[in-house]
């Protein structure tokens, strides 16, 4: 399962999807029935409707990446038999708090193809079924891997949430630099990922070197997810994202693309881009027009170089993975790697 690349035709790249889905299948029901377990734990002692909430929040498509990590990254370093998915699940359960907290914050309307929560339920439903997921998510990674785990796991916790409060801070900043932005991704979405590879790795006995390795693999990997979910905002098809394109620019959010093009772009063009991005209606009314002008000073071909490089370094990683028994664990990682860059949802 290599790397694809631009020239990849879309059979291989539908074969080498189909080939990954059929090696992760058991890792991917493990996660969902330790989900299912762990609601049914203690379903008897929480309210009716927070349970409900929860698993219309929880059950709902998501592509279960972090804690299939925290899985591989178990294995890969020794720990094959050992029952890691009822601590890996935390994983998933602090990043759908987020996203629940994340929908209040934006309005959102729907989350993966349906209602979200705030609409399906409340505002307050939502809030505080983000925040019973949060402090459950904790609880498993103390029970499971420690203190040393959960030093992990805050620190990441934490960097979301600085990470939300530097975007915030960057809103007003139209010529916002590439390093500012990788400041933001960084803490936003690419620690906690960081945080399931190297706390699957603690959770085997790995070394340091291993952890770090996993780790480097875990922020890397995050960071290059965030540039696809970037493009995928302004190119994706609604079909098959669920959400509507053209939101990051309405809400006048500075990602990669836009990013690009404004540093590359002539003064009449960028001119147009800062003047449609001061205000509210020309957001919401030129998507069309800001997608050809980033279109024209390659914003997205730009922003997608950078991923496949940062990919490239992801997997650069690896190389100290090289024991026999484990080149599977190692080959399926590569394959999230290729899947992060290729997908389209």
């Amino acid at each position: 399962m290599g790397m694809g690349t631009a020239g990849t035709s879309g059979g291989a790249v539908e074969g080498e999807k189909a080939a990954l889905m059929a090696a992760i299948g058991p890792d991917l029901a493990a996660i969902e029935q330790a989900m299912h377990d762990d609601l049914a734990m203690f379903a008897g002692e929480t309210d009716a409707l927070l349970a409900e909430v929860l698993r219309y929040g929880l059950f709902n498509g998501g592509k279960r990446i972090r804690p299939l990590l925290t899985l591989l990254c178990c294995r890969l370093c020794g720990g094959r038999n050992i029952e890691v998915a009822s601590l890996a699940i935390a994983f998933e359960y602090l990043h759908c708090a987020t996203l629940f907290h994340d929908d209040v914050i934006d309005k959102a309307v729907t989350r993966r193809g349906r209602s979200a929560v705030n609409v399906a339920y409340s505002e307050t439903a939502a809030i505080l079924a983000g925040d019973f997921l949060h402090a459950r998510s904790m609880l498993l990674i103390g029970r499971g891997g420690g203190i040393p785990a959960l030093e992990i796991f805050c620190q990441a916790t934490t960097a979301m949430v600085d990470g939300e409060f530097l975007q915030l801070h960057n809103a007003s900043n139209n010529n916002l630099a590439e390093g500012e932005y990788f400041a933001v991704i960084m803490g936003k979405t690419a620690r906690l990922i960081g945080a399931a590879c190297e706390i699957g790795a603690l959770f085997a006995g790995a070394d340091s070197a291993a952890r770090q390795a996993l780790c480097n693999y875990g922020l890397r990997l995050g960071c290059a997810f965030q540039i696809i979910d970037d493009l995928l905002d302004y190119l994706g098809d609604e079909a098959s994202t669920g959400k509507s394109v053209g939101n990051d620019f309405r809400e006048g959010k500075m990602t990669l693309p836009l990013i690009i093009a404004i540093s590359r772009a002539e003064d009449k063009d960028r001119e147009r881009l800062l003047t449609m991005l001061s205000s509210v209606e020309e957001r919401n009314s030129g998507f069309a027009e800001a997608k050809g002008l980033i279109a024209r000073y390659d914003g997205f071909a730009l922003s997608r170089q950078k991923a496949e490089t940062i990919i490239g370094e992801a997997l650069g990683q690896l190389h100290i993975f090289d024991q026999a028994e484990i080149l599977q664990e190692k080959a399926v990682l590569a394959g999230l790697a290729d899947y992060v860059l290729n997908r389209n949802k």
